[in-house]
This record gives structure tokens, sequence and C-alpha cells, in this order.
């Protein structure tokens, strides 16, 4: 799953399912008859999406995999937090606070993490650079925000660019990490990627480095450096393909980038 622009995005979903594996493209917001906006989103749309994918005769259980960048990876960890029948989650620079949004789910309710404009920078190219824009998770009412990650029982990868200008992922993955081992549950991997952005994409695609969010209505910059961001995608795709072999019953090895 992508993240704040909506919509369906199926080039990682065939590129994996090249590799071999059985894959749903899932569009959550602004696509077709769904909600134009992700003001209120109900998890029960995406157990929907897993229950259907479980039930498959290509997939071969007992549980599914999830890969989301950005808004997508945020959903990943809250899909796994709640729901049954996720074995393993890529999130790629994801929140571990719900964002931009209210997200419901069987009477329990995540509301958005508290968003700070004041905060907004801007670049002498004359890019917002909102880094610093959300409130901490760890503080005052903005704890209620804070993905209940204790009650998962996936095992996770983070893949983290440490030139990430869209929110602070490194520390959500961090923050993440701390609260699955608090409550003793298996230690995530966590891989970061020094220079790179917001968008890891699969390798060889161009680096984003600004362009317009929906959420904040202007150009913003994600950051990244071009030769760090491109060898960042280049190692993160065969470490997403390894995790979910190892995870998902197949072989575990190294994939080839292309």
């Amino acid at each position: 799953m992508f993240g704040t622009g909506g919509g369906l995005l199926e080039y990682r979903a065939s590129l994996l399912a090249g590799k071999g594996f059985a894959v749903l493209a899932l569009a959550y917001y602004n696509y077709e008859d769904l909600p134009k906006t992700m003001d209120i989103l109900h998890l029960e749309y995406f157990e929907e999406a897993v229950n259907y994918l479980l039930s498959h005769p290509e997939v071969k259980g007992p549980g599914v995999g999830l890969l989301g960048v950005s808004k997508g990876g945020e959903l990943c960890l809250s899909m796994a937090s709640f729901l049954k029948g996720i074995t393993a989650a890529v999130i790629i620079n994801g929140s571990v606070a719900n964002v931009g949004g209210t997200l419901h789910y069987k009477g329990e309710t995540l509301p958005p993490v508290g968003v700070n404009r004041n905060r907004i920078k801007v670049t002498k190219d004359g890019y917002a650079d909102i880094v610093d824009v959300l409130n901490s998770p760890l503080e005052g009412p903005d704890q209620k925000s804070f993905i209940p990650v204790e009650r998962a029982e996936s095992t996770f990868l983070f893949l983290v660019g440490q030139d990430d200008h869209n929110w602070k992922s490194e520390f959500y993955a961090n923050e993440a990490c701390k609260r699955l081992q608090a409550h003793g549950r298996r230690k995530p991997q966590i891989i970061c990627y020094a220079g790179a952005g917001h968008y890891i994409e699969p390798p060889y695609f161009p680096l984003c480095r600004a362009s317009l969010h929906a959420l904040v209505g202007s150009a913003i910059i994600f950051g990244g450096e071009p030769r760090a961001h491109a060898m960042a995608q280049v190692d993160a795709w065969k470490q997403l393909q390894t995790f979910f072999h190892k995870h998902l019953g197949g072989q575990e090895g190294t994939i080839p980038a292309k």
C-alpha cells in the first residue's frame, strides 16, 4: 500500500508477482467508489482484503504478508496490530502513530496525532520541510494516536531512510521496536539507509526528492541524495523479498535486484 496520494498503484505489486508472490495491490481512498478523503478509515475494509487473500487458492497461508510505504506503512502497522492472519510486515518509512484521519475498528478508535503547521520550514528552493510538523506520540493526548503494536503477532521489517523529510521514520521504527520488546514480542529487524529519502522505491526508479503533498497542499521535500538513495533502493528490494520468503513459508535466500 502507498501513501497520501490515494488511488491504485500496482507497479510494486506487479514486480513482486513477477518474483512468484501472490500479491494484491489495495487502494483505500480516492479510487472509484472508495472515500475521496482519508479523514475516516475503517479497518474492516482492510480485514476483508486479508480474508480474501487467505481464502485464495494461490495463497499458501496460514498468514499473509503486508508491504506499505509512508501512510501505507502506517496502515500496515495498524493492520498487523488489530487483525488476525498477518505473518510478516514490511514497513517502509512508516509512522508508529495514526496520521491524517481517524481510524476505527470494532468499537476502538485511533485519533490522528496532532499537527503544528508553525513548525514547517521553507528551504532555499521554496519547498516546505515538514519533518517536525507532527507532535510526538509519546507525549500528552497524542499518546492515544500510538498504534498498539504490542498486540501484533507478526514479524516486522522496518526499512528506514535516514534523510527522510516527510516525518521521523527512524524515530518511529525505534519506538515501535521498544514497544514490541517491552511487551515480550519478537524484536523487529530495522535496516537504516544513510542518505536515503522518504520514497524508497524498487531499484532504478528515479529519486522523488520533492513533490506536492496532498495533506499539506503544497510542494514539500522528501529528502534523499541521488547515489545513496539509489543504492538503498537496490538493497531494500533484496531485503524485503528475502524477508517475505523466510517468513511466508518460501525459501530463504538473497534475491537479485533485477
